[in-house]
């Protein structure tokens, strides 16, 4: 039986760090994620596609205030659901291009995911969303706008949103029976369209849920072997941006925890990141990978010296 492995694509990764986001610049960015998926499956793996969405999220939002005098604004959660639509199509094209006459079928799933109201993150924004900003741009929008705004990995300031853990995906059986039918699915996009349960009924609220969480969430949902976290770096860093920075090649579940706590890895980039990939190996997941999209095929097979590749236990690392 053919193993399965959730692919996590950053939204960085549809629109680049320089890039302003135009669509010929994500569909570009498109197929170089694509030719990862591509091999995977030349690999034997069937694969379920998550994006990110923080890029395209916050420049529709600054669109939607831009056009707020002739039309009416959308709430966050909408804007969400537009960007599961764009990337979802981004991908699904880019994939049929770069698999050519072995092009599977492949659908892109509006999906919910289900938080809680009470999540504490609701009062506490952390989700980095939208274009960076010098500091002075970015406090003349906070004042101007009411945005929450921090330093993003010292490339700039960006908006800041909630970002509620997620509790449970809506759609989960139908992208199980999409898999068992030999698609390849993309799904949970932007981490999923945040909704809350108010006695049976589903309603969306204004947060955007972290992508590799959600990842996490659904290849544990769908029993997948392993769980890939596509990023713009090679692997992951201990002592990043010092003269000590190196490469964490292979690591254990144990080790990954330690250097959490150690502060090793910022929050609102490599830190999320790792935790979805400890809730996935600690639900009992086979591997984790963070890397780049070139590298995806060879770091989950075990042949690369390059990329990071999280185990339960070192005894393991063969498993995959």
């Amino acid at each position: 039986m053919l193993r399965t492995a959730v692919v996590a694509l950053g939204g960085n990764a549809f629109t680049r760090e320089h890039q302003s986001g135009t669509y010929e610049e994500m569909a570009s960015n498109a197929h170089a994620m694509a030719a990862a998926v591509h091999g995977l499956r030349q690999a034997g793996w069937r694969v379920v596609v998550v994006h990110g969405n923080g890029p395209q999220v916050g420049n529709l939002a600054i669109q939607q205030d831009a056009g707020e005098p002739l039309v009416p604004g959308l709430p966050l959660f909408a804007l969400g659901s537009m960007t599961q639509g764009m990337l979802g199509s981004l991908f699904c094209l880019a994939l049929r291009e770069v698999c050519g006459d072995d092009s599977p079928d492949v659908v892109a799933v509006v999906t919910h995911m289900r938080v809680d109201a009470r999540d504490p993150a609701f009062d506490h924004p952390t989700k980095p969303i939208g274009p960076f900003f010098s500091a002075a741009a970015a406090q003349e929008l906070a004042q101007a706008k009411g945005w929450q705004v921090v330093e993003d990995a010292g490339r700039g300031y960006r908006r800041v949103v909630p970002s509620p853990a997620p509790v449970e995906i809506v759609e989960a059986r139908g992208i199980t029976r999409l898999l068992d039918e030999g698609f390849v699915v993309v799904a949970a996009g932007g981490g999923g369209i945040p909704v809350t349960d108010h006695n049976g009924r589903l309603a969306g609220v204004e947060a955007v849920i972290d992508k590799d969480l959600a990842a996490a969430l659904l290849a544990v949902d769908i029993g997948a072997h392993a769980l890939v976290l596509v990023t713009g770096v090679d692997a992951v860093m201990l002592d990043f941006g010092t003269p000590r920075q190196r490469a964490i090649t292979t690591a254990s579940t144990a080790d990954m925890r330690q250097h959490l706590l150690d502060g090793q890895f910022p929050e609102g980039s490599m830190a999320p990141k790792v935790r979805a990939c400890l809730e996935f190996l600690d639900a009992g997941g086979g591997c984790a990978v963070i890397t780049c999209p070139e590298l995806a095929p060879s770091v989950l097979a075990g042949h690369s010296t390059a990329g990071t590749r999280i185990v339960s236990t070192l005894a393991s690392q063969g498993a995959a």
